[in-house]
């Protein structure tokens, strides 16, 4: 197969020989590796890379993954990392509008009666920048004789991918780990790696969010070798049953395809500190599955008290010699809707929530282990028992943080498409995408299968969000549907069935409201609703804002189906840059890098400056969010 570039124009091409999505578990080759949390599986090829970039695709250096390429003309550049950050490309932060309107006519493929797939809008977009990447590695020794396969936790916004010039694949969801099967062009000693990466596609449409518009390799890549008998994925169940104190452990593993003929065995263990709960060793086979072990005086997990079981799964060869070992957490907590009331482990649940952007001051959206870190102890501090993750998903780190530090989570796929719906703030759905068009089905409820199978085994997870603002219809009730078809231990949520009530019953298992005053909340809840409410974003701390919390708040003890939101966000996204008049660092928002259209300062209204300097509205959080930490 050879790479397309009209891939880039076709709503139904958003994955080329991409590996299916799983689990997002570690494995490691002993014991000793596992508890040091270093894999000799796995080689980073986060650092330098030869780097050179065209303004339009037309300009692109064609042929360049090609090892006998001339490659003279390339410079660097560090991934992870965003081009525009850099020093190529436009800076530009725009909210609602795309970037291109006013400038050029689009309207996304399919649309308004449209039958050509709209040919040549980005392949021959003028402004569809493009980044070629290169790296040169050696494998490891301890990677040689493996299968390997190489992950990008994060390309935004289309790539295509070669090794040693043979055509590998093609990804598009900016936000979800991207894997392909490097192994049939792998060679011994040097091997070149080429990327190549165009900031729109079709998929621009579907990833309009309140942001910086970035491109590049954004969050770090490896590669990752695979022993003989491998477990790709797997899906954990930790029940709780009717009376709050048993636990039911189920766990499903998939390996390899001709696992059974390998003579190797599978030992599953499940502890809690010294106590073993389960230890069983069985003949490996393409599926295994383990249901029904109960969990006497189950330890639940909470956001006071996050306790995790561990399990650990190690394959081991026909000769009982070790193989891989998987460890992973477990945490028993029981999510439900209970006279229309959200409860978790039996109690009414109360979100005292923020909207988190990924964002760092200096390297944008490509954030570090110590940002996630220091913002944990934040929550901590301020009593924020609660985040979305808005509106994409986050770095597979964060998960796992909020597993251990008991942060409810309300998981967001990757989708937004204001622009299509809404202009100058009036509803007008007309070219609305993905709306109920038959070729952008799929793309989404990809999305919504790469958010459910990467994260599907954390406890912190209590809802599945299917997106941010993108009006509703057949398609999002789709991506609804799967999640209830592979999860019945959690609920969904969609704000924007609100725009279109003929699909109230097939979107969100929850009535979720942007920005309603106390008054319309009210109204809500004192008239018999179906649903309980949630302010997935309120309190817009723009400015010298959030006063009057308490309007908000005070709805908690006078309104059971009331159940708390997520304050409009976390942090602003600002970029710091040295001022070129006195020299010093300086904050710049939207419309400081000549960029036009721009939403201007729009995007600072988080909780912290974004060199993550709180604001002085923490406080009123502080005090509020302590008010109902129970």
């Amino acid at each position: 197969m050879q790479a397309d570039l009209k891939w880039l124009d076709n709503p139904q091409t958003f994955r080329v020989n991409q590996l299916p999505a799983h689990s997002d578990h570690h494995y490691y080759r002993t014991v000793a590796e596992m508890q040091a949390h270093q894999s000799s599986f796995v080689q980073s090829l986060d650092g330098t890379w030869q780097f050179a970039f065209a303004q339009t695709p037309q300009e692109r250096p064609v042929g360049f993954e090609q090892p006998d390429a001339d490659h003279q003309n390339f410079g660097e550049i560090q991934v992870p990392g965003h081009i525009e950050l850099a020093g190529y490309g436009q800076l530009h932060y725009t909210n609602t509008l795309y970037p291109w309107e006013g400038k050029l006519y689009r309207r996304p493929a399919y649309a308004l009666g449209d039958t050509t797939g709209m040919p040549g809008m980005f392949s021959e977009g003028p402004d569809n920048t493009v980044g070629a990447y290169l790296k040169t590695f050696t494998l490891n020794p301890e990677l040689r004789d493996h299968r390997v396969v190489i992950q990008f936790d994060g390309v935004e916004e289309a790539m295509y991918l070669w090794l040693n010039g043979h055509f590998v694949g093609y990804a598009e969801d900016s936000f979800s780990q991207s894997e392909f099967d490097l192994t049939p062009y792998l060679q011994a000693g040097e091997n070149l790696l080429a990327v190549e990466v165009f900031k729109r596609s079709t998929a621009a449409f579907l990833e309009d969010q309140d942001f910086f518009r970035f491109s590049g390799i954004f969050r770090s890549v490896r590669l990752v070798a695979q022993p003989t008998v491998h477990v790709n994925d797997l899906t954990i169940r930790a029940n709780v049953l009717d009376d709050l104190t048993t636990g039911d452990f189920n766990v499903t593993l998939n390996l390899n395809a001709d696992a059974a003929q390998s003579g190797a065995q599978v030992k599953t263990i499940l502890h809690a500190g010294q106590q073993v709960l389960l230890n069983q060793t069985v003949p490996a086979q393409a599926e295994l599955t383990i249901r029904h072990v109960p969990v006497p005086n189950v330890h639940l997990w909470d956001h006071h008290d996050p306790y995790l079981y561990q399990l650990q799964v190690e394959v081991l060869d026909a000769s009982g010699q070790l193989l891989e070992v998987v460890p992973y957490d477990v945490g028993f907590r029981r999510v439900e809707l209970k006279d229309k009331v959200m409860l978790l482990n039996g109690h009414r649940l109360i979100l005292n929530g923020v909207n988190r952007h990924e964002w760092d001051a200096k390297r944008g959206r490509s954030v570090t282990l110590a940002d996630m870190q220091y913002d944990l102890q934040v929550f901590k501090q301020h009593h924020i028992n609660a985040v979305r993750t808005c509106h994409y998903p986050d770095q597979i780190a964060w998960y796992s943080l909020c597993d251990r530090n008991g942060i409810y989570m309300m998981a967001e796929n990757n989708l937004e498409t204001h622009g299509t719906w809404q202009k100058m703030g009036a509803v007008e759905p007309s070219y609305n995408v993905p709306g109920s068009l038959p070729q952008w089905q799929g793309a989404v409820v990809d999305r919504a299968r790469s958010n459910y199978q990467t994260f599907k085994n954390h406890p912190a997870i209590l809802f599945w969000s299917l997106g941010n603002e993108s009006y509703a219809g057949d398609d999002i009730a789709a991506m609804d549907q799967y999640y209830h078809d592979h999860d019945e231990g959690r609920l969904t949520h969609y704000e924007g069935v609100c725009r279109n009530r003929v699909y109230a019953d097939r979107i969100s298992d929850m009535e979720s409201m942007m920005y309603d005053p106390p008054k319309a909340i009210r109204d809500y809840l004192d008239n018999d609703p179906q649903k309980p409410f949630v302010n997935c974003e309120y309190m817009h701390d723009m400015g010298n804002s959030l006063g009057g919390m308490n309007s908000y708040t005070d709805l908690i003890d006078q309104y059971p189906m009331y159940q708390g939101g997520f304050i409009w966000d976390y942090i602003d996204q600002a970029l710091l840059v040295n001022d070129e008049v006195t020299g010093q660092p300086v904050l710049r928002y939207g419309g400081d890098f000549d960029d036009r259209h721009s939403d201007y300062e729009f995007s600072g209204d988080g909780l912290l400056f974004a060199d993550r300097t709180p604001k002085p509205a923490l406080q009123e959080v502080s005090y509020y969010y302590g008010k109902y930490d129970r």
